[in-house]
């Protein structure tokens, strides 16, 4: 069965609700003016009564009946029915009259032939225990046709209620969710050439304004995610492009004529320096894409990152020394991960440093033990990054340096992005700062890790 829409359904609901309040309003009026007849006729009876009683006491019996017609004639609906104490019949007003009536003292309601009556059963003499009954019948078939009316009116006002309901439910239901539809519209509009629209979140009603947030801040993400995702490809075919062309080239210019042994062999080892260099990006890829789905599982051993540190200081200092370089470290700390991860990561950062630190520059590596995480900082000396191109550092294959490098791994620009990758899989955080001829990349890492 087709579900039904969400308009349908709160037009359904707006009738069904307004169809329950009608009819419980209906019920209650019905139930009050049934006992407001009952309150009058129990008046009307109540008075009919001591008039009765009046008109009996101290009269001959000659004159009784006609006194009791006289007291009758003025309540042309009334009728009347006195019983003796034994139970015999002594009177009756009218020939209607049912024979058999209720026997129990008070006011009580009965139907005869097609006439409803109000019936009240009272002693003649109430302060007697041996006295005779009176029973008085009131008419009251045009109150309870009038009340007969009123249900019909009811049930008729509940339709027609229910309906209007339905019908301006059904309007303002779908006046209300057009914003909705202009979501859903915009929705289908999307693809990989459009991610740039965006609903006008001030026309938006509040209920829908925090969606209509929502899924612009969604669009945008994506939006963001897919131009990172076409630089992404463009790069990968630009880093494979100038060492496949140079495999090509060397090697069709080295089978144009036959040649000594010897160039064969060095023709041999120029191309295997360019693919090394193709399998280590093709690596560092895979290890990104293993980040990226989570299959990254350090492991979990303490590590004095002194230690650590001091190794890795150890295996640069001649790079330092060549550039002119000056490495420190300072600070120790315990942590758990994994070492060789930690190592790479740390590696990546020292070789950007170096590369990036100019002649006499500093490159120092910081250590603090904080009560929660640990924080290792590697800072250098040098020309500023400009706040704008700080975000971006982290992305693959991008480059601060608009002249793009080529020709070794290190600069392929994959090693921050790998560095990130390893500082997530342990549980931390990185980031960058650079400020008053320093640039300093901050990572920090749970103790617990």
């Amino acid at each position: 069965m087709r579900r039904l829409s969400l308009s349908s359904r709160l037009a359904l609901l707006f009738a069904a609700c307004t169809a329950v309040v009608s009819l419980f309003a209906g019920v209650l009026f019905s139930r009050a003016s049934e006992a407001h007849f009952i309150e009058l006729d129990q008046q009307l009876l109540d008075g009919k009564l001591i008039g009765l009683r009046r008109a009996l006491q101290d009269v001959q019996p000659a004159q009784r009946e006609a006194r009791l017609a006289d007291e009758l004639s003025r309540q042309a609906d009334l009728a009347l029915r006195i019983t003796g104490s034994d139970g015999q019949r002594w009177y009756d007003s009218s020939t209607q009259i049912p024979t058999e009536l209720p026997k129990q003292s008070g006011l009580s309601t009965i139907s005869h032939d097609g006439a409803d009556y109000r019936v009240l059963n009272a002693p003649l003499y109430p302060d007697k225990s041996d006295t005779p009954q009176l029973t008085l019948l009131l008419d009251i078939t045009h109150h309870q046709h009038f009340l007969q009316r009123m249900q019909h009116l009811i049930w008729l006002t509940v339709g027609l209620s229910a309906l209007a309901t339905a019908l301006l439910g059904a309007w303002a239901a779908r006046s209300g969710l057009r914003p909705l539809r202009r979501m859903s519209a915009v929705a289908r509009g999307i693809s990989a050439q459009s991610l740039n629209a965006r609903l006008p979140e001030a026309q938006m009603p509040p209920e829908l304004a925090e969606m209509a947030h929502s899924f612009n801040a969604m669009l945008g993400r994506l939006d963001d995610s897919f131009q990172r995702l076409s630089a992404f490809s463009a790069d990968i075919a630009h880093e494979l492009r100038t060492p496949l062309s140079n495999l090509l080239t060397h090697t069709q210019v080295t089978l144009t004529r036959p040649r000594p042994l010897e160039d064969y062999r060095e023709a041999l080892h120029s191309n295997l320096e360019e693919l090394q260099w193709m399998a280590q990006l093709v690596n560092d890829m895979l290890y990104l894409a293993k980040a990226d789905h989570g299959l990254l599982m350090p492991k979990r051993e303490v590590l004095e990152l002194a230690d650590e540190s001091d190794v890795l200081l150890e295996f640069f200092a001649p790079l330092a020394e060549d550039a002119g370089v000056t490495l420190s470290r300072q600070g120790h700390a315990r942590i758990k991960g994994d070492s060789s991860m930690l190592r790479r990561a740390l590696s990546n950062l020292l070789d950007n440093a170096l590369r990036f630190t100019p002649v006499a520059g500093s490159v120092r590596l910081s250590i603090v033990d904080q009560p929660h995480a640990v924080q290792v900082s590697v800072e250098n000396s040098g020309e500023e990054i400009s706040a704008e191109l700080l975000p971006r550092l982290f992305d693959r294959f991008y480059r601060a340096d608009p002249a793009r490098q080529e020709g070794s791994s290190e600069h392929a620009g994959l090693g921050l992005a790998i560095t990130q990758s390893i500082v997530r899989a342990h549980g931390g955080q990185i980031r960058c700062e650079s400020a008053a001829g320093w640039t300093r990349f901050v990572i920090e890492l749970p103790k617990e890790a």
